[in-house]
């Protein structure tokens, strides 16, 4: 007999608090999400979605309770431990992409599988990284020559999916997104979100997208929303 797939990751009595903070700002009784689930989170400014982010990436180690990614509590590991735990599992977009302008289009989406060996060995599965790199920047609608150009010398739609190929290569089990559509128009934003969800399934991806705009949680199979310990501390349903 078979034991069930373990959770992608799983939030078990987290708290955390900055040094002299009176109240908690994450409060986080229990939280799991499964391979493929899409969570949105929103919440104000200050409410702590950040912080969240940083603890699921173990950037963070909670001040109580266990964040497990994998099966892994990322507390017992060292932070080096955390930050090659991060590289090999974990993609992440950016709100403002992060993007290196010195680099060309696809060398800041290979640059992921330079800090992974796990992503890299992924990545080059079926022929080499840059192959693979080409072929999500392609299915981003980002062909030819703009393979070859210079980030910075691409539209801000550009860069978005430069972002996000460079989340994507060499299939991290969990993606996090950062308000990456903060910046955008509804029509960008809605044409952007079908991306993302369509290159995530396609990966079967679990993705945490968090955001202030509470009009995009209709989007998401699953939400939550942070409220800021002057209001009440915790999570809402």
């Amino acid at each position: 007999m078979t034991s069930a797939p373990q959770p992608v990751l799983r939030l078990e009595g987290v708290r955390f608090r900055w040094p002299g903070q009176p109240e908690d700002l994450i409060d986080i009784d229990d939280l799991t999400l499964e391979a493929g689930e899409h969570l949105f989170v929103r919440g104000a400014s200050g409410s702590g979605k950040t912080t969240l982010l940083n603890l699921l990436a173990g950037v963070h180690t909670p001040t109580s309770g266990v964040v497990r990614l994998l099966g892994t509590d990322l507390s017992e590991l060292s932070a080096s431990r955390r930050d090659q735990f991060r590289a090999d599992h974990i993609g992440v977009i950016f709100q403002q992409f992060n993007l290196l302008p010195y680099l060309t289009t696809l060398e800041n989406v290979t640059l992921a599988c330079a800090f992974s060996d796990r992503k890299r060995d992924r990545a080059a599965q079926d022929v080499d990284v840059n192959t693979t790199a080409r072929r999500l920047l392609e299915a981003l609608n980002l062909v030819g020559e703009l393979h070859t150009a210079p980030v910075n010398k691409l539209s801000v739609g550009q860069q978005q999916r430069v972002a996000v190929a460079r989340a994507l290569i060499g299939g991290p089990e969990i993606l996090i997104a950062d308000e990456p559509t903060s910046a955008l128009d509804a029509d960008n934003r809605d044409r952007f979100l079908d991306l993302l969800f369509r290159e995530a399934e396609a990966q079967n991806c679990t993705l945490v997208f968090v955001s202030h705009d509470p009009q995009l949680a209709d989007r998401f199979t699953r939400s939550i929303e942070l409220v800021s310990p002057a209001d009440d501390m915790g999570l809402a349903s």
